[in-house]
């Protein structure tokens, strides 16, 4: 440990802050606060729900049939030893429906690369190394988030979540301090550039980019193990050679634990569209559908930029739509997976609402960076019915309950698992001891 802290000398303030971290992270005899226990079995146990859901899918169960694995999570591992395919079908299936994890100064989702890359070798932890690595990885892909700020034009999933990846496998593989940072660094030799184009057309592609995250993840902390060597600043080398700027001011946040700054989705969308349909949500009772005439919704730019997808014609271009969010609540009262499979997806009321919207930019909002949304319905009776949305749940201001947690695990698992095992799961995810195996 004194030998990889002296080699921090000239190197990289990026470098410096991943060893302090990984350090910090991995000492022996180190505990966390106990409230970083809980979010991180949350963060588990969520991901897991999303992707049993996103496991329903023909997509989804097609690539599992090729690979040989089983449609329940729980049971996709190889006992003799980690599998990319069981990776790929984890990510892959987690964010098929658009309702798992996030993390605003991110920009993305940390976790779902982490957990996928951790999860083949499931078979070989307790909860306690499990959680341990998932930390480590969420933690790591946080900062890298806040600090690779991605271009116009790409998608966050396929790039900086390798980097949070291979510090989680590098944990599951038991590798050191110098050896975990060596495998973050070999993932930033090869970050790949992924594109935000897939969402605007409606292809799938966009789903598989977690997955190769996390096989990136895992080749790295592989060839870490193996003695593969990389350069100390591969990760200032690619923002000057990809992006040609220098690391942004304050990329390294204030908190100890940024995984206590996760949000957690009641949703399946993308977070920017909440906002606009929670508000839909408040309003909906209040007069009849036939009654309105034009809808209008402000937001923040970043919601627009990201979410401004008009008349979606695939499921993956509806979570990304902030007008579908709109016309899916007013009409069916919810935003879950169903609103993007038949009938209700192809619903005609549902394309006619989404018709009548028209998006402004709210420019406080956008200049203060507040995440919020108004929507005002215009009736042909002359009213005007308003609603604004400040925060909505896994917000600070409006935290999830574990009851919440667990009612949206069950509902998931729903087409897959019996509501007991649905909720004896959740039970043993959320309450396991350290030393516990992961399979109940």
């Amino acid at each position: 440990m004194q030998a990889f802290a002296r080699r921090i000398a000239g190197h990289t303030l990026i470098e410096h802050h991943l060893q302090q971290l990984i350090e910090r992270l991995t000492q022996a005899g180190h505990a966390w606060p106990q409230q970083v226990d809980r979010q991180a079995r949350w963060l588990v146990l969520d991901t897991l729900g999303c992707a049993i859901a996103g496991g329903r899918s023909p997509t989804v169960r097609a690539w599992l049939e090729g690979h040989h694995l089983h449609t329940d999570p729980f049971a996709t591992a190889d006992p003799t030893g980690p599998s990319a395919g069981a990776a790929m079908a984890f990510a892959m299936a987690a964010c098929w429906d658009e309702a798992c994890e996030g993390h605003a100064r991110a920009h993305g989702r940390p976790g779902v690369a982490a957990l996928a890359a951790i999860w083949p070798w499931v078979h070989q932890l307790n909860w306690g190394q499990l959680l341990n690595a998932f930390v480590l990885g969420y933690e790591v892909g946080a900062r890298m988030g806040a600090l690779l700020r991605i271009a116009p034009g790409m998608h966050v999933d396929g790039n900086w979540p390798s980097l949070g990846s291979a510090a989680a496998a590098a944990s599951a593989l038991q590798l050191n301090a110098q050896q975990t940072l060596t495998a973050i660094h070999i993932a930033a030799c090869q970050l790949p550039t992924s594109l935000y184009r897939p969402i605007q057309t409606g292809d799938t592609a966009r789903n598989t980019y977690l997955g190769h995250a996390a096989m990136l993840g895992q080749m790295s902390a592989q060839a870490a193990a193996a003695g593969i060597s990389a350069p100390a600043n591969a990760i200032e080398n690619h923002l000057q050679v990809v992006y040609q700027k220098s690391a942004p001011e304050g990329w390294q946040g204030t908190d100890d634990f940024e995984i206590l700054s996760a949000y957690f989705k009641p949703y399946a969308a993308v977070r920017h569209v909440h906002y606009g349909a929670h508000a839909a949500l408040g309003l909906r009772t209040q007069f009849d559908l036939d009654l309105l005439d034009h809808i209008d919704l402000w937001v923040y730019q970043e919601a627009l930029t990201y979410c401004g997808v008009r008349q979606p014609q695939t499921p993956l271009q509806a979570q990304f739509s902030l007008s579908f969010g709109v016309a899916a609540m007013l009409r069916w009262g919810h935003l879950n997976s169903t609103v993007y499979t038949c009938p209700e997806f192809e619903d005609e009321g549902v394309r006619q609402l989404e018709k009548k919207v028209t998006i402004h930019v709210h420019h406080e909002w956008t200049q203060k960076q507040w995440r919020r949304a108004k929507l005002q319905l215009s009736l042909v009776d002359g009213r005007v019915l308003e609603n604004t949305c400040h925060a909505v749940m896994g917000d600070a201001d409006m935290p999830w309950s574990e009851a919440a947690l667990k009612q949206k695990f069950i509902i998931n698992c729903e087409g897959s698992l019996s509501p007991a095992r649905s909720l004896s799961l959740a039970d043993h995810v959320l309450h396991a001891p350290a030393q516990a195996a992961i399979f109940p």
